[in-house]
């Protein structure tokens, strides 16, 4: 498989959709193939429709392991109908969210288990990773803090859970990292949008040469 597939992670409340729509038309402009813009879960109508049984917060009674699963059936809908067309026909896929959340959500915020999540995706995406992962690393007291601000009338089921479930997906996300340097960068989104942008950007026109013309 060609291409390039390139995921943004990190916490409620790091700013990653924020960073993704202002990194995106950034990228176009240097950019040596064509790049597709996505998220998980969604991307796509089925997908999307999931997403919206997965965060709607009248779904209180939803047991952990079947929102593990939904989220990797999202995952592999997505990968079938959008990512796996655009990484076959050379482009770059821009995604917020992968595999890394589930293990970080899931495995460790829900307490399922990272190796257990990890065997629920393997199904799904049958050894299909990034190529690189940028990590918006935000303490957990910072991205709440974030998400009362800015979404008071958009919280949804994984926002409204307390600071300990959010310290456990901070702290799983850096022990991804730790696993994973050549793989995951980390990125310290406690600076300003722009500083953050501009050292995502500055990441990935090191990196791929021969994606990106500096």
């Amino acid at each position: 498989m060609n291409g390039l597939f390139i995921t943004i992670e990190g916490p409620d409340g790091a700013g990653k959709t924020s960073v993704l729509n202002e990194l995106y038309p950034r990228l176009q402009l240097t950019a040596k193939r064509s790049i597709v813009k996505t998220r998980e879960p969604g991307g796509i109508p089925i997908a999307e429709k999931i997403r919206h049984v997965i965060l709607d917060p009248s779904n209180d009674r939803m047991d952990d392991r079947t929102e593990a699963l939904l989220y990797a059936a999202a995952r592999r809908q997505h990968l079938i109908e959008k990512v796996w067309p655009a990484l076959d026909e050379d482009k770059i896929v821009l995604c917020d969210r992968f595999v890394d959340s589930s293990l970080a959500y899931q495995g460790a915020g829900r307490g399922i288990g990272m190796e257990e999540v990890a065997k629920i995706n393997e199904f799904a995406i049958e050894g299909t990773m990034p190529d690189v992962t940028l990590y918006l690393d935000v303490d957990s007291d910072t991205g709440l803090q974030r998400i009362m601000k800015n979404r008071t009338n958009q919280i949804d089921r994984l926002d409204s859970e307390g600071l300990q479930f959010h310290q456990r997906v901070r702290h799983a996300y850096l022990k991804l990292a730790d696993a994973n340097p050549d793989r995951i960068i980390k990125i310290d989104a406690r600076k300003r949008l722009d500083e953050v942008v501009n050292d995502c950007f500055y990441e990935l026109l090191t990196r791929y040469p021969d994606y990106f013309q500096s």
